[in-house]
């Protein structure tokens, strides 16, 4: 019997390299994103529906969802949505920070919460929510994206445990640096003249050579399709070498000696 995923922020990078994965392996695919008519090579798939969805829309995801769910059955929900924000909190407006955790946070949140009643109905659903290797350890610059991460793990790992009774997964992938333009349009920032020095340190993670380095985003992609396809009570799927090597350092590390070791690389 096909399967369907619903999908959100699949116009470029994880999302539309997902997409396209689960297409190539029989799945409907529910593709959304803002600009849809700015879409030409999902739209040439088949097996894929493409349609507009603005995460911090929240009138706009429940009539989505609801208009879906009246035509297709969905198997599993991608939270792929957001973007960074990268900079020191002094240099953000309330405005930057309000749409940071908008979308990355809420909007995530209220796709879910749009899903919950028909997976609870079904008795089965798979709910997949991006996070990061920011969201399992801090990083300078990164704080307000931290937040919005750290944010998604927590609650996942407390939806998980609310859901399980009613046979619905919840998991979540963590990739490390990806090969995406997320440094390109899928990032945000902002600069105090008080961290220069803060800000020249950070930019060398983000430099052509070391981007070169970085997980594709097919990879990753073939492990948010294990997490949908490989029958598991497991919470967290970590992406990419370079995440890998951080979340074990983690595990290893008190959290105070990760601190420690992490802050001695900034101090000028």
């Amino acid at each position: 019997m096909q399967k369907t995923i619903f999908i959100t922020g699949a116009s470029s990078g994880l999302g539309k390299a997902t997409a396209k994965l689960f297409q190539a392996n029989g799945w409907h695919v529910i593709a959304t994103m803002r600009r849809p008519q700015e879409e030409d090579e999902l739209k040439s798939l088949p097996l894929v529906t493409v349609l507009p969805l603005d995460v911090t829309d929240r009138a706009q995801i429940k009539k989505t969802v609801a208009n879906i769910l009246e035509d297709y059955s969905v198997d599993v929900v991608l939270n792929n949505a957001g973007y960074g924000l990268i900079g020191p909190l002094e240099a953000f407006s309330d405005e930057q920070i309000q749409t940071q955790v908008q979308t990355n946070l809420f909007g995530m949140v209220d796709t879910t919460r749009a899903f919950i009643p028909y997976f609870r109905k079904m008795n089965k659903g798979t709910f997949i929510n991006i996070t990061s290797t920011f969201g399992l350890l801090g990083y300078p610059t990164c704080s307000v994206y931290n937040a919005t991460k750290f944010a998604v793990d927590g609650f996942s790992e407390g939806l998980a445990y609310e859901l399980a009774q009613f046979g619905i997964r919840v998991k979540v992938v963590a990739p490390g640096g990806m090969q995406t333009d997320f440094a390109g349009r899928s990032m945000q920032g902002s600069m105090h003249e008080a961290y220069g020095q803060l800000a020249t340190k950070v930019s060398e993670g983000y430099s052509a050579d070391q981007i070169a380095n970085y997980t594709k985003a097919e990879e990753v992609a073939r492990v948010i399709y294990d997490a949908a396809t490989d029958g598991k009570d497991q919470l967290r799927y970590i992406a990419g070498n370079d995440a890998i090597a951080l979340y074990k350092e983690r595990l290893e590390l008190t959290p105070e000696r990760q601190f420690t070791k992490i802050r001695s690389q900034f101090i000028f």
